[in-house]
C-alpha cells in the first residue's frame, strides 16, 4: 500500500448539474437560472402564483428563502447536483451510501492501482508518532497479506479453464484483507434537499473529522452553485483547525 494521505482535503469537484428549460407558455421569469430557477418554477407551479404578489418573495433569492423557513423542502427534490469525490477512505464511503437518496458509481475493489492500494490515515491517529507507527504497521501486514493472497490465488487462476474469470474472481476474494481505510473515488449525485440533509447531519463537530471536512467541502461547492438554497448554512473554524457548518433551520424534513 502506498503512504498514508491526509484526510482533511478530499477531492471535491462539482462535474453535474440541473439545467432549468422555462415553458414557452408560462408567463413567468425570475431572475436565477439552473436549479433554483427550477425549484421556484415548481413552487408557484403548486398553485400558479406566477404574478409574484408578495413582495417578500417576488425575487428567487426571497421565494427560496421562504420555502427553507416554512419548510417545504420538497421543491429542492426537482434540482441536483453530481460531485466526483476522490482521496477518500471506504469507511466514509460507507457512510456516504447510508444517505438513501442519492446515486452512486464508486471505483471498483478489484481495481488496485500500480503501487498498491492508497490509504487515508484518520487525522487523530496521524497526529499521534506511536499511534501513526501502530497504523502504518497494520496497514504494511495487509498489503503484504493482500499481496500472498493475491499471488496465490492468481497462480492457481493460471489452470483454471476460464482464467480470466478466476483472475477476476482472486481480486474479488483477495480485497477481503484490506483495511476501510483504503482509499477510493466515487461519483455521487442527490437532489438539492438531499444534500442539505447530509450536509446538516455530516458537517457538525460530533462528525468524525474525514466526513466532516468532505460535507464542508461540498457545501461551499453548492452554495456557489445555489447560493440562495444553500445561503442559511454558515461555516465556523474550530480550535483544532478543522470546520464545521451548521444552519438553524435544517431538519429531518
Amino acid at each position: 500500500m502506498s503512504a498514508p494521505e491526509s484526510p482533511s482535503a478530499p477531492g471535491v469537484q462539482l462535474i453535474g448539474r440541473t439545467e432549468f428549460l422555462p415553458p414557452a407558455d408560462v408567463p413567468w421569469q425570475t431572475d436565477a437560472d439552473g436549479g433554483q430557477a427550477l425549484a421556484e418554477f415548481a413552487g408557484r407551479a403548486c398553485y400558479r402564483s406566477w404574478s409574484k404578489a408578495v413582495p417578500a418573495t417576488a425575487t428567487n433569492a426571497g421565494y427560496l428563502e421562504h420555502i427553507l423557513q416554512v419548510g417545504h423542502l420538497s421543491v429542492l427534490e426537482h434540482s441536483s447536483a453530481t460531485f466526483y469525490l476522490t482521496g477518500i477512505s471506504r469507511s466514509v464511503s460507507h457512510e456516504l451510501v447510508r444517505h438513501r437518496h442519492f446515486s452512486f458509481s464508486q471505483l471498483s475493489p478489484r481495481f488496485t492501482p500500480a503501487g498498491g492500494p492508497g490509504v487515508v490515515e484518520p487525522a487523530v491517529i496521524a497526529a499521534d508518532p506511536a499511534l501513526h507507527e501502530r497504523f502504518s504497521t497494520a496497514v504494511q501486514a495487509a498489503a503484504q497479506a493482500h499481496a500472498d493472497i493475491l499471488r496465490l490465488l492468481d497462480e492457481a487462476a493460471v489452470d483454471a479453464p476460464d482464467g480470466a474469470l478466476a483472475r477476476k474472481q482472486a481480486r474479488q476474494a483477495a480485497r477481503g484483507v484490506l483495511p476501510a481505510a483504503s482509499r477510493t473515488d466515487l461519483v455521487m449525485t442527490g437532489n438539492l434537499r438531499a444534500w442539505r440533509h447530509l450536509i446538516g447531519t455530516r458537517a457538525t463537530e460530533a462528525a468524525d473529522v474525514e466526513i466532516r471536512s468532505l460535507a464542508v467541502a461540498v457545501l461551499e461547492q453548492l452554495q456557489a452553485l445555489a447560493p440562495h438554497a444553500f445561503a442559511d448554512f454558515r461555516i465556523s473554524d474550530l480550535p483544532d483547525g478543522t470546520r464545521l457548518a451548521a444552519s438553524p433551520l435544517v431538519g429531518e424534513g
